[in-house]
C-alpha cells in the first residue's frame, strides 16, 4: 500500500567526525507547520526580530505544538534533539536566510500558501469560494474540449488529430475508402476551445500612518499587521489562480511609495520621529497607483484604498498653489522630506518616496478635512477615474467622520466604500478579489 502524504516527514541529519551524515530527530508536517505559523506571526509583526532572536521564539513555538496529555508520552520527535538550531534547520531547507529580511522565496511562497489555504476554508464555510467561469470566447487559455473552426479563426489552436479524424469520418460515412494522402475539407477542421482570459490590475493601498498600529479589540495584532496577512494571502492566491493578473502594492503615509511583494510582511509604520511622514495623505496613494497601472496593459484597472483615517496632507504642485493656502492659513506648514531622511527609509525601510518637485502640505484637523485637502485629494481621484480607473475604498476604523468622508468621496467617483472589522480584513480582500474577477468576466462576456 503506498504511503499517505500525510505521514512523510522531514529528516534532520547530523555530521559526524568523519563528514557522513547520520539519521537525526525528525520533523513532521504538523511541526513544520506549526514552524511556519510561527514564522508568518513574527515576520508581520512592526518589530521584526532578528534571525538570532527567531530561535528561541521558534523553539517555543515548537514545544507548544501539540501538548501531550497528562500521563501520555509525547511521541512527536523532537527537532531540538539533533544538535542542530531551527533557524539552521530552516536555513538549509530553503525557508530562511540570515539577512535582516529573513524570509526567502520560498519562505515567503510557502507560508503564503498556508495562509491562502486557511483562507480559503474559512471562506469557503461561509458559502463563498473560487470562481469558475463556463464562458468561452477567444483567449489565451486553452481547454480540452473541441469545436468546428469557423472562417476567418486562427488556426494556432487547432486540434490536428480531430481534424484527421473527421476527415476519416466523413469518407468512411460515404463508404468509401480512405486513402493516403488524406483530403481535408474546411469543415473537418477543429479546435480547441478556449476561456477568455480577462486581465485585471489592481493597486492595494495601505495606510501607513501611525494609528494602523493600534491593537486589534482581540488583542492578537494590530490593524497593519491584519492588514499585511491579508495582502500576503492574496498576492499568493493571484499568483497561484490568476497569473494574468497584476497586484501591485503601495505603501503610504505623507508620501507613497511602491512595495515589493515579498516585502509586505515588513511594511512599518511611521510615528511622529519619522519626521512628518506620519500623516495620511490619500492623493498621494493616487498619484503613484495612476503611474504604476499606466504603465500596465490590463483591460480591467482599479485602486483599492485600505486606510483607518481621513486625508491629512496633500501636495502642493507649484507656488500658486502655496500662495492660495498662505492666504486662507498664514501659519501653514509645508514639508519635503530631506536626503537624510531619504537615505534612512531607503536603508532601514528599502523604501523609495514617491517624491519630485512637490512638496507636501501637512494640516490636521480633529474629525474634520481640510478645505484645501479634500479639493487636492478630489482632484486626484477624478484623474483615476478618467483613465477608467476604479477607486473602492475599506475602512477599518469605524470613526463616523471616516465613514461619512469616505461616502461622499466615493458618491463622486461611482466607487464603493466598505467598512469591515479588520480582524477579518483577510477574508474580506479575498472574497473582494474574487467578487471583482466574477463582475469583470460576467461584464466582458455580457
Amino acid at each position: 500500500m503506498p504511503p499517505r502524504a500525510s505521514n512523510f516527514v522531514y529528516s534532520l541529519r547530523k555530521e559526524d567526525s568523519s563528514g557522513k551524515s547520520s539519521s537525526g530527530p525528525e520533523v513532521s508536517n504538523d511541526q513544520l507547520r506549526g514552524i511556519l505559523r510561527a514564522l508568518a506571526r513574527q515576520a508581520v509583526k512592526e518589530r521584526t526580530p532578528s534571525v538570532q532572536d527567531l530561535e528561541k521564539i521558534l523553539q517555543n513555538a515548537l514545544r507548544g505544538e501539540k501538548p501531550a496529555a497528562e500521563g501520555e508520552e509525547k511521541n512527536e520527535p523532537d527537532i531540538r534533539g539533533s544538535g542542530e538550531a531551527i533557524t539552521r534547520y530552516l536555513q538549509r531547507k530553503g525557508y530562511l536566510k540570515d539577512d535582516r529580511r529573513w524570509l526567502t522565496n520560498k519562505g515567503f511562497y510557502e507560508i503564503g500558501q498556508r495562509m491562502l489555504e486557511d483562507l480559503i476554508k474559512a471562506v469557503n464555510e461561509g458559502g463563498l469560494g473560487l470562481h469558475e467561469t463556463k464562458s468561452l470566447g477567444s483567449g489565451s487559455t486553452v481547454l480540452d474540449s473541441t469545436t468546428k473552426l469557423e472562417r476567418g479563426e486562427d488556426f494556432k489552436n487547432l486540434d490536428v488529430a480531430r481534424t484527421v479524424l473527421n476527415s476519416v469520418e466523413r469518407v468512411r460515412a460515404k463508404k468509401q475508402a480512405v486513402e493516403l494522402p488524406i483530403r481535408v475539407e474546411f469543415d473537418d477542421f477543429e479546435r480547441f476551445e478556449t476561456r477568455e482570459d480577462v486581465k485585471v490590475a489592481v493597486v492595494y493601498c495601505i495606510d501607513l500612518s501611525s494609528t494602523m498600529k493600534y491593537s486589534l479589540s482581540s488583542g492578537e495584532g494590530s490593524r497593519i499587521e491584519a492588514a499585511k496577512k491579508a495582502l500576503w494571502a492574496l498576492y499568493v492566491l493571484n499568483k497561484k489562480f490568476f497569473p494574468s493578473d497584476s497586484i501591485y502594492v503601495v505603501g503610504f503615509g505623507s508620501l507613497a511609495s511602491e512595495i515589493k511583494p515579498q516585502d509586505i510582511p515588513y511594511l512599518k509604520t511611521y510615528d511622529a520621529n519619522d519626521n512628518f511622514l506620519h500623516y495620511t495623505n490619500y492623493q498621494a496613494a493616487l498619484r503613484l497607483s495612476l503611474r504604476i497601472l499606466k504603465k500596465d496593459g490590463a483591460q480591467n484597472k482599479r485602486i483599492v484604498m485600505i486606510t483607518d483615517g481621513q486625508p491629512s496632507a496633500c501636495f502642493v504642485d507649484n507656488a500658486s498653489q502655496k500662495n492660495q493656502i498662505l492666504s486662507d492659513k498664514p501659519y501653514s506648514h509645508f514639508y519635503k522630506p530631506d536626503e537624510a531622511t531619504l537615505s534612512k527609509l531607503r536603508t532601514e525601510r528599502q523604501a523609495t518616496l514617491d517624491i519630485r518637485d512637490e512638496m507636501v502640505y501637512l494640516c490636521y484637523r480633529y474629525r474634520q478635512v481640510d478645505p484645501a485637502i479634500e479639493a487636492s485629494t478630489l482632484q486626484e481621484a477624478k484623474k483615476c477615474r478618467r483613465e477608467g480607473i476604479e477607486i473602492d475604498t475599506i475602512m477599518v476604523s469605524e470613526e463616523a467622520e471616516l465613514l461619512s468622508y469616505v461616502e461622499n468621496l466615493e458618491r463622486h467617483l461611482r466607487g464603493r466604500a466598505y467598512y469591515i472589522n479588520p480582524e477579518k480584513i483577510d477574508r474580506i480582500l479575498i472574497n473582494d478579489f474574487i467578487l471583482n474577477k466574477r463582475r469583470v468576466l460576467r461584464s466582458r462576456h455580457g
